[in-house]
């Protein structure tokens, strides 16, 4: 139960990131809708992980594209963005690695997903 709890931390500090992220953009619907799949991390099935694993490469996606505007604001200004670009590349990674948890042992039983 505690290998569950602990490999649940990661995509649920993921959603936490990305509903902050949403907050700051004043986007209540993605806002609720990571507060609501951290809270679907508590419905053991498939289709639950799958959700959630859809909604980390989505939130993956959301923050390259934020890189992305916010590197090109920046460049045009011509303000540093190295220390910019390195935070939120690594913010996207890990997004994207928290998806990833769904396929260790414990998860794949708990949410009774094959492979």
């Amino acid at each position: 139960m505690i290998r569950i709890v602990l490999s649940l931390v990661a995509p649920a500090v993921a959603l936490l990131v990305l509903a902050a992220h949403f907050v700051r953009a004043q986007l209540m619907l993605p806002t609720i809708a990571c507060v609501a799949l951290i809270a679907l991390l508590a419905v053991p099935r498939a289709w639950a992980a799958r959700v959630v694993q859809v909604a980390l490469v989505a939130g993956a996606v959301e923050w390259v594209r934020t890189l992305a505007m916010l590197l090109a604001t920046r460049m045009a200004l011509g303000q540093p963005h190295l220390r910019m670009t390195l935070i939120l590349g690594v913010v996207a990674l890990l997004t994207l690695a928290s998806a990833m948890v769904f396929r260790s042992r414990a998860l794949r039983s708990r949410y009774r997903l094959r492979g």
